[in-house]
């Protein structure tokens, strides 16, 4: 494995070793999790706004959606375990 050197503030550093000390972890083992936490983090919410973006166009090109009434009443229908029908996309358009 490559070797990676990262410069640190003092603060940060002391802040990395305590919190792997109460973890029972070394500090880089503490700093490896931190990081590929941080990394994977950042993906998913990259793939979220892409998502996202891609729904608004969809929804701005079909010009339909959901009234959230009716979602949320399915989806409390569904969370007790009760049988309910899925809302149907209505157009938003004037």
């Amino acid at each position: 494995m490559p070797t990676t050197s990262l410069k640190l503030p003092e603060d940060i550093k002391q802040l990395a070793a305590s919190a792997a000390t109460q973890q029972g972890v070394t500090p880089h083992a503490f700093m490896v999790e931190a990081i590929r936490a941080a990394a994977l983090a950042a993906q998913r919410r990259a793939s979220f706004v892409s998502e996202a973006a891609a729904s608004r166009v969809e929804a701005m090109e079909s010009g339909k959606g959901y009234v959230a009434t009716e979602v949320h009443d399915y989806l409390r229908a569904r969370m007790q375990g009760k049988a309910a029908a899925k809302p149907k996309a209505k157009p938003w358009r004037a």
